[in-house]
Formats: structure tokens, C-alpha cells, sequence
């Protein structure tokens, strides 16, 4: 599978060492340009290109960039894609969002609205870099670690269910993109280490007063 990646933060560029070890070609790209990713080749293996080029080129596409410049991202290239949505609300770095400060919508379906032609699912926002890069290094428990992931379409998941598998981690099914709140920022699953029973039982059991401490994710 060709994938694009729009963001080449530790998250892009781990899912791009990752994906290129696991027989896939990736294209990685970001808001500055190629002249500015001249190390990804060497580093993961994957090729570089503009954005546009990216989302052109993948058959499916990660998109892993500050959620405040998801309306740079351009919706043509992407029609009929599925789109991997990494984003994640940072109110000091993105700004107030007034709808996510309410609960009344998740960053996965305000993407979604700004790509409608897009197959999108909300995977790899509530595992850490540094996690990701081991891939399918097993917990203490003796078994994998295991990713959320939230869609609308069925067949999108499936999708991203195969290529977490791919690189070494379980995918576990929150529900739609209404239930996608249940691993965002701050969530008791965002970032926690957990395998798929472990984690599925986390997330059933999260109401919207659940938060954990700012920052408690990172190890």
C-alpha cells in the first residue's frame, strides 16, 4: 500500500519508519516544504514530497499536524481516501475551541467535516512517540499493546485495524466518531500502555468527568 503522511513530527516519522518496515511505500510531507525534510529519507526510508504530492500519493494518508492547521489540508487529493487522523487538542498550542471545550464535537469529526469526500479514522492521537517507535514490542503483561481507533465507516477501520497489525500493535474498536472523546488529551486511555482487554475496558468505563492529570502521559 502507498501511504501519504502529512506531518513529519515524531509521530509522522515514526509511522513512516514503521510502515516502510512493514513492505509499504511512504511518502512524508509537511506544511514547510520538502527542502526542510532532507533527513526522513536516511532516517525511515520513506520518500518526501509537498503535501499535495503526498495526498496524491497514498492510497491511504496519516494526517499528524497541530490541529489548529487541519483546514490546510487539501480535500481533492483525499476524496475516497482513508485518512488516519493522529490530531490531537493542545488549547495553549491550537487556541480555545470553543465545541471541544464543550464536548460537543471530537478533533476526528472536525476533520471529517473539513474533508467530507475523505474515509476518515481517528487512530495513532493516544500513543506516544516514543511507544510507537518500538512497534510490536510486547507490555509486561506478555501482550501487545493495543491502539484505539473511532470511525463512521466500517471499511475505513478495517483498513487501519490491518496496518496497526502490520507493525506490531492491537486495534481496539471505541465505536464511531462520537465515542472518539473516550481517548483524546487527557482521557484515561490517552497514552496508557494497555493491552486490548485492558483497554477496552478503560474506555467502557469513561465518563465525561474523567480526566487524569495534564501531562500524566508522559513517562
Amino acid at each position: 500500500m502507498r501511504i501519504g503522511i502529512i506531518g513529519a513530527g515524531f509521530i509522522g516519522r515514526a509511522v513512516a519508519r514503521l510502515g516502510v518496515a512493514a513492505g509499504h511505500e511512504v511518502m512524508v510531507s509537511n506544511l514547510r516544504g520538502p527542502h526542510t525534510l532532507s533527513g526522513i529519507p536516511g532516517a525511515t526510508g520513506a520518500g518526501i514530497g509537498t503535501v499535495e504530492e503526498a495526498a496524491r500519493f497514498g492510497e491511504a494518508a496519516l494526517v499528524a499536524i497541530p490541529l489548529h492547521q487541519y483546514q490546510t489540508i487539501p480535500s481533492a487529493p483525499l476524496a475516497g481516501k482513508v485518512v488516519l487522523d493522529a490530531n490531537n487538542y493542545y488549547p495553549d498550542r491550537d487556541g480555545r475551541i470553543p465545541a471541544l471545550d464543550a464536548q460537543r464535537t471530537t478533533t476526528s469529526e472536525m476533520l471529517a467535516r473539513h474533508l467530507p469526500q475523505s474515509r476518515i479514522v481517528k487512530a495513532f492521537n493516544a500513543i506516544l512517540a516514543a511507544d510507537l517507535e518500538k512497534g510490536g514490542s510486547l507490555l509486561a503483561s506478555g501482550q501487545r499493546r493495543a491502539v484505539p481507533i473511532a470511525s463512521d465507516d466500517q471499511e475505513a477501520k478495517v483498513v487501519a485495524t490491518q496496518f496497526l497489525d502490520q507493525i506490531g500493535f492491537d486495534a481496539v474498536d471505541a465505536g464511531p466518531f462520537s465515542e472518539g472523546w473516550r481517548f483524546e488529551r487527557a482521557r484515561p486511555a490517552y497514552c496508557a500502555p494497555l493491552d486490548r482487554e485492558a483497554l477496552l475496558q478503560t474506555l467502557k468505563t469513561t465518563e465525561r468527568d474523567n480526566w487524569v492529570l495534564e501531562g500524566s502521559w508522559r513517562r
